[in-house]
């Protein structure tokens, strides 16, 4: 087999698919939780008439449109290397997963299709119930679409509903396949995780405009929202990520053996707060743990026993430092979005928020973190499958195109040159709006069709 440096087509296949899946995650997740967002504002403003929820509601709606926009784009890209670099999967799997992205393009994407018009340019050309049903109806289509992406995905971890003849696998029970069994846990884990996600940018912008003392009263609304729904959803993460480990361990107990760097599963696992898993000696090297208490975590028995690493033959072991260790990142960071939460909302309870800038400022540089929590979580289910592409069923080696190493690099190359050039570009402008503020409506002509990303013209030549 052809290598670049040691590097086959299939290890270069990976990357290039990480690569771009790990851009391309970011935008439809902050979508799915940032036209919620929108929705809720707006429904606020209807309620009570109050103008800045109206305000903010067209101010992030701007945003939306870039990083929807951004998602889409990126999106064409992972079908186009589904064909190219991953035809064996395509060939093998395609009957049983390619009816789930049809659903996702027929009832979701053009479910948000039909009303994102109405939602982006109908500000004054309709009257505000339908403007804001259109914003609900966006929002729920964009959680729809992570529905189908998640079950097509789950799948993948969880084969259910299917048979195979001749090698191809075909449907048989179509509620299986959509309903196989780690689909409730991840779905549930992932809609969380996006509005998590939202819920620190909103908080973080929240808190810088409030650190400049600017758009006070916008500000203590999208803190006391973004705060909110920290406190709230960050500890029922927790409670669901448990859930979610439990049923991994049950259906993937490699992966489990693998975040938590267990090797010897005849005895009761500590809690490794750190060590290096060593692959070649099966050990871990600079460990330092807490004995039993990884087996309380994962089987809620201080001397509960789980399948070790040694239990797998090492061509069935997924890579073990890069989930050992994107799981522990996960895991802090959710930690740390817990307690700006509970800090967040005490701080309010007690009319302290506006004052404690020792809260405000690393608030307001926090945006980061869930995309990165997003970004490690989904490098451990991942990464954690391996070596399957649909576990039990497809090995990935198995699953890769007939194409040499060069022209997978090449390509690879090109995605990451034009990847930086145009994603540079919208998080720079999504940057650039945030600048400028939400700043209020003027009278006049609404914005026009051809033109709906207005957002960074001086306000008073702007026609919002």
């Amino acid at each position: 087999m052809e290598t670049i440096a040691g590097i086959d087509a299939t290890l270069l296949a990976r990357i290039q698919f990480g690569f771009t899946v790990a851009f391309h995650i970011v935008f439809p997740a902050f979508t799915i939780g940032l036209s919620a967002f929108i929705a809720t504002l707006e429904i606020m403003w209807l309620r009570t008439r109050r103008d800045h929820y109206h305000t903010l509601a067209r101010f992030w709606t701007k945003i939306f449109a870039v990083s929807f926009a951004m998602g889409v784009v990126s999106g064409i890209v992972m079908e186009y290397q589904i064909g190219t670099n991953w035809s064996r999967f395509s060939e093998i799997i395609g009957n049983t997963l390619g009816p789930l992205f049809a659903y996702e393009v027929l009832t979701a994407f053009f479910l948000e299709a039909s009303f994102l018009g109405i939602m982006l340019f109908g500000w004054n050309r309709f009257p505000p119930w339908l403007h804001t049903l259109a914003s609900v109806v966006v929002a729920f289509g964009t959680a729809l679409s992570g529905f189908w992406i998640l079950a097509a995905n789950s799948w993948m971890h969880t084969p259910a509903g299917y048979a195979i003849e001749n090698g191809i696998t075909y449907p048989v029970d179509w509620l299986q396949i959509i309903f196989n069994p780690s689909f409730p846990y991840r779905f549930t884990h992932m809609m969380i995780a996006t509005y998590l996600t939202t819920a620190l940018v909103i908080a973080a912008t929240g808190a810088r405009y409030m650190l400049n003392h600017r758009f006070e009263a916008e500000a203590r609304t999208m803190l006391k929202m973004g705060l909110g729904m920290l406190a709230v959803l960050a500890p029922l993460q927790a409670l669901v990520g448990d859930l979610h480990g439990l049923n991994t361990l049950k259906y993937q107990p490699a992966k489990i053996a693998a975040i938590e760097a267990h090797w010897d599963g005849a005895h009761p696992a500590p809690l490794v707060l750190f060590a290096w898993p060593d692959a070649k000696t099966e050990r871990n090297l600079y460990e330092v743990s807490i004995p039993k208490l990884g087996s309380l975590i994962i089987t809620h028995d201080w001397n509960g026993l789980f399948k070790g690493l040694r239990d797998f033959k090492p061509a069935d072991r997924p890579p073990v430092v890069p989930v050992f260790f994107m799981f522990r990142l996960m895991v802090g960071l959710g930690l740390l979005m817990i307690a700006i939460g509970v800090v967040g909302v005490l701080l309010m309870w007690r009319r302290r928020l506006p004052q404690s800038t020792w809260f405000l400022k690393p608030l307001a540089r926090a945006w980061p973190l869930g995309f990165i929590a997003l970004l490690a979580g989904w490098m451990v289910t991942e990464i954690g499958r391996q070596p399957w592409i649909a576990y039990g069923v497809l090995r990935t080696a198995d699953a890769v195109s007939p194409v040499g190493a060069a022209q997978v690099l090449t390509s690879l190359a090109l995605f990451v040159l034009v990847y930086f050039v145009v994603f540079s570009v919208g998080i720079w402008y999504i940057n650039k709006m945030i600048n400028k503020g939400p700043l209020p409506s003027l009278p006049g002509p609404e914005t026009l069709p051809n033109r709906p990303l207005a957002g960074g013209r001086p306000v008073d030549k702007e026609p919002i």
